[in-house]
């Protein structure tokens, strides 16, 4: 199909929409299927359905019409596919870029499962007149079918679809934004009461949203657990229900079951199924729990299910779901749905367990004392996977769960690098290459994907994976010499700690998720200059130094980029990632020495451009010792649960303003001009076809993405759409503020 470059809409910044040139690409994840056996098809089937379900919360988590523009969209197509809705767009005066336009519009929702982009979280509107897109839909099949109910959707999603009002620009809390994991009248102070009153439960906030409404003069609130069972009931394993109503600081809390009950219902229903084809106890005893999470709304039975996850070592379809990362919550602690399944790739995965199995040595190099680091490395598994399914907003490169603090210091977690995620991802054209010098360009072409590979590796395995946080537990007792241990950053005794329930994401909340990938991705820098890291991956001689080159200059580039992820309006970070490079990056140039440099140019089409210098001779001496002094800083803060000093160090480096060596903002206009928009992803659906379960793919196209998902909901799609409005419907009085 004709790729057609669109005209941008007036006095629309380009980044509120999606260009008709975006790239599409297909997970080929073909070869790894066709080596399952027909148990582990079938397994990887139901657990996909059960992944599929679940992350259409994510449309409801993400905006008040996401869901309603999801089931509007499903209606269009599934009546005429695109290529039959051309002619009809044709007919009805769309130009074909206009046409091209809306199909690509339509992909990313799906893509992103909402109308906020998943990496950067602002909002992105379709690319053609609102008049035009109102023709379309009103000439296509399913308007014709049902003209009033149609009619209605429209009504009720096209103002909202296209609305650049400044608070709709991205998601956020309060006037900073929108979020639906809290009522619109919520603000900071409401989420960090609501926090001090979940920790006073000993609950936990991953799988709740926050509803408040006033009473009587009196602020109610009503946190709302993700469960299929919406009476208030008691949980096997639970002393009592935790539902109720509870009276706190003042304040009337209650607690209640059932939100996205239909989706949490079919999640527990294909779990079920899944559970036939298991491969071993610890499999089932895991889908045992998930369900028991997704069915009462219970956290503990997720972190039950997360233990016997990680006991589940080296399985072939490897596969996690529930309410996982925290990156979308405003306030950092409610975690968006996500659901994979995937299948280990075997030649990869070597290298990663030779990584884990060199960790007791490597661990000894970070830069902290031995103290503060955990009393035993928990050897995690660590593989290689191609993704079959991975459904939520966006498909990370690699993972590193469970999130659970208390069983990741003391119980295990795994680390996952997505192998055919990277390969999609990371395959550049030298063209498109934006702020490198010329002679960079071959170089970063060719090692780009070989360093991202070892980043990963250590970012996820020796990143998360380090690092003790001390505590003093509900007793009294500490799992550190409190007399002996001496804060390397003061030379004094260590002087506070997390005390009870108290946990990394509470207590350090808006800062904990990019801090955390901070820490991580310093680690990877830090240590891809150890030579035996190097050749566990293959890389000797000058392969092995053009790769640390590469991998410190994407850094460096990667914190240039990230300023497209900041909204100077509001003063906030929307990516937690792309906010810990652009720290990374402001710590290498205030190391000085000239390590770094970064100058505004002018490019060859007369616009503003900016250019990047590395000096890779000094990547061992200046380079390292900067990122050492500041990783001891980031553990130990992070260790003694120090927030106010964590929080000054932190947003030090955040800040990003026009004063100072660098005018940051005015680079940051720079950015967005040369911007190229992040791929999306095309993925397989399997179906069952007699007792064999077949793999569908799809083409690498905006229309191939749409096709994808009429197809994956056949099964009750008109129940499944009535009640995603039914759920939208039942909220929107909600959301105004």
């Amino acid at each position: 199909s004709r790729v057609v470059r669109a005209k941008p809409v007036k006095m629309v910044d380009s980044q509120y929409y999606l260009p008709n040139d975006v790239g599409v690409s297909a997970l080929d994840c073909a070869e790894a299927f066709r080596l399952l056996s027909p148990q582990e098809k079938m397994y990887a089937h139901y657990m996909s359905r059960a992944a599929w379900y679940g992350g259409l919360a994510v449309l409801l988590q993400t905006s008040p019409e996401s869901a309603d523009i999801f089931v509007l969209l499903q209606r269009i197509f599934r009546k005429q596919t695109p290529a039959q809705l051309e002619p009809v767009a044709t007919a009805a005066g769309l130009s074909p870029e206009e046409y091209q336009a809306f199909l690509v519009y339509a992909a990313g929702l799906y893509a992103n499962m909402g109308n906020y982009k998943s990496f950067g979280d602002t909002k992105f509107i379709p690319n053609l007149p609102k008049d035009k897109l109102e023709a379309l839909v009103k000439a296509s099949q399913a308007f014709q079918e049902q003209p009033s109910e149609m009619e209605a959707l429209w009504r009720g999603c096209s103002c909202s679809m296209y609305s650049l009002e400044d608070r709709q620009k991205q998601l956020g809390l309060g006037d900073k934004g929108i979020t639906t994991y809290f009522s619109g009248n919520c603000c900071l102070e409401d989420a960090e009461l609501a926090q001090k009153f979940l920790d006073s439960k000993k609950l936990s906030a991953y799988n709740t949203r926050l509803f408040k409404r006033e009473s009587g003069g009196k602020a109610c609130y009503e946190v709302r657990l993700a469960s299929a069972v919406q009476k208030d009931c008691a949980v096997d394993g639970e002393c009592d229900s935790c539902c109720g109503c509870f009276n706190f600081e003042d304040k009337e809390f209650s607690v209640k079951r059932g939100d996205y009950a239909p989706l949490m219902e079919k999640v527990s229903h294909y779990l079920q199924q899944a559970q036939a084809y298991a491969a071993n106890e610890n499999q089932r005893r895991m889908l045992e729990e998930y369900r028991r999470s997704f069915t009462f709304g219970s956290i503990e039975a997720h972190k039950e299910g997360s233990r016997y996850w990680i006991k589940d070592k080296g399985p072939i379809v490897e596969s996690y779901i529930g309410f996982i990362e925290s990156y979308r919550d405003p306030f950092g602690s409610r975690g968006e749905f996500e659901g994979f399944v995937a299948v280990v790739n075997k030649a990869m995965s070597e290298r990663f367990a030779k990584l884990v199995s060199s960790a007791e040595v490597l661990l000894p190099e970070l830069p902290w004392p031995v103290e503060f680091e955990k009393d035993t490395f928990l050897k995690p598994d660590f593989t290689s996977l191609d993704v079959l399914t991975f459904a939520g907003s966006g498909i990370p490169a690699g993972i590193n769960i469970p999130n659970y603090d208390d069983i990741r210091q003391s119980e295990g977690f795994k680390n996952v690098s997505l192998g055919n995620v990277l390969a999609v991802a990371y395959a550049t054209q030298k063209e498109k290459l934006t702020f490198l010098e010329e002679e960079d360009k071959d170089a970063f072409i060719k090692w780009k994907g070989p360093s991202f590979e070892v980043q990963v590796g250590l970012h996820e395995l020796l990143g998360h994976g380090s690092g003790k946080l001390f505590v003093q537990d509900d007793n009294g007792k500490f799992n550190f010499d409190q007399g002996k241990v001496i804060n390397p950053e003061t030379g004094e005794q260590v002087s506070s700690w997390y005390r009870g329930s108290e946990t990394w994401d509470s207590k350090f909340s808006t800062i904990a998720s990019s801090y955390e990938e901070c820490r991580a991705e310093c680690v990877g820098l830090y240590l891809c200059l150890n030579k035996e890291v190097l050749s566990i991956f293959g890389h000797e001689g000058q392969d092995a130094d053009d790769v640390v080159y590469i991998n410190w200059l994407s850094m460096v580039r990667a914190g240039l980029l990230g300023l497209e992820f900041y909204t100077p309006e509001s003063r906030s970070w929307r990516q937690a990632h792309m906010q810990a490079r652009f720290v990374i990056l402001r710590v290498l140039l205030e190391a000085g020495e000239d390590l770094v440099s970064l100058e505004e140019v002018t490019g060859q089409d007369g616009k503003p451009d900016a250019r990047i210098r590395l000096d890779r001779s000094k990547i061992p001496t200046v380079g390292k010792s900067a990122i050492h002094r500041f990783l001891c800083k980031l553990q130990v803060f992070k260790s003694t649960a120090d927030v106010e000093g964590g929080r000054v160090l932190y947003d030090k480096y955040s800040t990003v303003s026009d004063s100072g060596t660098h005018n940051f903002l005015r680079l940051r206009e720079t950015v967005l001009l040369r911007k190229e928009a992040r791929k999306m992803f095309v993925q397989a659906n399997t179906k069952i076809n007699g007792d064999a379960v077949e793999l569908v793919e799809y083409e690498s196209s905006a229309a191939g993405l749409i096709c994808s998902f009429i197809e994956r909901f056949q099964d009750d799609v008109e129940k499944l759409e009535s009640d995603l409005l039914e759920m939208s419907r039942n909220d929107a009085p909600c959301w105004c503020s």
